[in-house]
């Protein structure tokens, strides 16, 4: 039982670690030829928004634009996330395997 109570203590910490570590990853991608930019971190945090004023006269491509460029900043950090999980070995999670 207290292996179990360690293991537990252990992978907080390990997520805590990962965390903190996917705060620093960050991606950016934009929309729209350029005009609508977002920016998020490797905890699916967005960190920025710019949108050319040029958007602001059309509400759906607007929309359409920054769930674009939204979509595609996850995408981009999802992968460097996991770039960084490997490179940093911390699959060796307790009970997985």
């Amino acid at each position: 039982m207290f292996n179990k109570l360690k293991n537990i203590k252990d992978l907080r910490s390990q997520a805590k670690q990962m965390q903190a570590q996917f705060a620093d990853i960050t991606a950016e991608a934009d929309a729209a030829w350029g005009k609508v930019k977002v920016k998020v971190n490797g905890n699916q945090q967005m960190v920025s928004v710019n949108i050319d004023p040029e958007m602001l006269t059309d509400k759906e491509k607007l929309q359409d634009a920054i769930i674009e460029a939204s979509n595609s900043a996850m995408k981009k950090v999802q992968k460097e996330a996991a770039i960084a999980m490997q490179k940093s070995g911390n699959f060796n999670l307790p009970g997985l395997g």
